[in-house]
């Protein structure tokens, strides 16, 4: 069994709601009526899902990622009526995933969770993510972040679970081959189908048995990993705990 852990973030280390809508958004509905788009709040989270829409859908033709920066510059552009100041795109990203986060959990016992993994394993995050400093931020508000060798985004490298290429990043920055390696999340083609084909051996979070995966490597939460983990060996050369935040 790989000594190299490679874990999704949401919905994985973290509880979250995928909706783009369903926080309401005041504070970023509110700074697009200070910069003078007459939209009411609800037309303002049409007009937002329209356009996250169409990114995604050009994503979803080849897994290519976008970011916060470019559906925002678009998404301004449209409501303002013409382009928005590269210091105005990031005021509202940033007010925008401010309130977007204000869902996300983490369970109970996740962080010491993380830190026993971390005791004989080393730990990468993998996320699809379209802001890179949002899964750090996570980590280091969460207090593991020093337990993780490493976070590769899907925006860092311009493309996201399942294409070959982000497993492969992630394998690079560790020095590893997908041999030495287990992958663990809770999405089928991303975080299961995706690394199995490159050879990573795969967890898959499936509490209510939806995919065909064998039941050995079906969890109901990242809290069964251990006890599906063969015995754990030290990991030779472990680094400092000072050495692997966030990046």
């Amino acid at each position: 069994m790989g000594t190299h852990l490679l874990l999704d973030f949401f919905g994985t280390i973290v509880d979250y709601s995928p909706s783009r809508t369903d926080q309401g958004y005041p504070e970023s509905h509110a700074l697009l009526r200070r910069w003078g788009a007459d939209l009411s709040r609800p037309d303002f989270l049409t007009a937002w899902s329209a356009v996250c829409a169409e990114f995604d859908r050009r994503s979803d033709a080849d897994d290519s990622e976008f970011s916060m920066t470019e559906v925002g510059t678009e998404f301004l552009a449209r409501v303002l009526g013409e382009p928005a100041a590269p210091a105005d795109v990031e005021t509202f990203v940033v007010t925008y995933l401010r309130e977007w986060n204000s869902a996300v959990r983490v369970p109970a016992g996740m962080p010491d969770l993380l830190a026993d993994l971390a005791a004989t394993r080393r730990l990468a995050v993998v996320t699809n993510t379209h802001r890179a400093d949002l899964v750090p931020g996570h980590l280091a508000a969460m207090g593991v972040a020093h337990l993780v060798d490493a976070v590769v985004t899907s925006v860092e490298v311009g493309w996201r679970k399942p294409h070959p290429a982000i497993y492969a990043a992630a394998l690079d920055t560790l020095g590893v081959p997908a041999s030495a390696a287990v992958f663990v999340g809770d999405t089928f083609v991303a975080d299961y189908a995706g690394p199995e084909a490159v050879g990573i051996r795969a967890f898959l979070i499936d509490a209510t048995a939806r995919h065909p995966v064998p039941a050995e490597r079906r969890l109901d939460s990242l809290f069964d990993l251990p006890g599906r983990l063969a015995p754990m060996t030290e990991v030779s050369g472990r680094r400092s705990s000072s050495s692997g935040s966030g990046r």
